[in-house]
């Protein structure tokens, strides 16, 4: 990443602060392994695919931690830009509209402008995977049957943030120089979430079906 672009992701710009995994732990050795591959230029396709003798969960887990730490500080070099004014709806064009439910304050889907939606989803996020029961820490202490289940869920909804980033923001996202480390990351998402079939493919059309736009393309080349 060039100095440039490092200076327009940095700590400062984070929308949440980053879930770290704890050294020692088999996580942690997960995700390096999983850092290096991407780090050495490794084919995006080969590197999300489960390694061999390790645990489906833990692999997940790995991922989605991983994934919320790098969508979030994209969010965050955008956020300025996204606001109630400019974005009063969560939405992904005119054809893709986000409500939220959390079955706590919002028990029915209900519509809000994007900036608010997206702190009610990273909060969501939070408590999940720093939730015990759900992301143990601790050697030996299993997953939860449902597992895979809310992991589904934690990634369709951080896929919506690439929605609107990508169709309401991209022209932000183009002045900072920072297209291609986005569609890196989104790339990666894509391939791991459809390698793992973790998102319905109805889920992924409002970027895939978009053929006006060249930079919704590059999965498919």
């Amino acid at each position: 990443m060039s100095i440039a672009l490092k200076q327009v992701f940095n700590k400062d710009k984070t929308f949440r602060p980053k879930r770290k995994f704890e050294p020692g732990t088999q996580r942690f050795e997960l995700h390096k392994r999983a850092q290096a591959s991407l780090n050495s230029g490794v084919d995006l396709k080969a590197a999300v695919q489960l390694p061999s003798g390790e645990d489906q969960n833990d692999w997940v887990a790995v991922h989605v931690v991983d994934f919320f730490n790098r969508i979030n500080l994209i969010y965050g070099t955008i956020c300025e830009f996204c606001t109630e004014r400019t974005c009063p709806v969560m939405s992904g064009g005119p054809k893709y509209e986000y409500r939220w439910q959390d079955d706590l304050k919002y028990k029915k889907p209900t519509a809000l402008p994007a900036p608010q939606y997206m702190n009610l989803l990273m909060d969501w996020i939070e408590v999940q995977i720093n939730n015990e029961d759900i992301f143990p820490t601790s050697v030996g202490v299993p997953f939860p049957r449902n597992f895979l289940q809310i992991c589904k869920k934690i990634l369709c909804r951080l896929f919506r943030v690439f929605v609107h980033v990508y169709i309401h923001h991209f022209d932000r996202v183009i002045v900072m120089g920072a297209e291609a480390h986005v569609n890196t990351c989104y790339k990666h998402f894509y391939y791991f979430v459809t390698e793992m079939n973790l998102i319905d493919r109805k889920e992924l059309e409002p970027l895939v079906s978009r053929t006006s736009t060249e930079y919704f393309l590059f999965i498919h080349s």
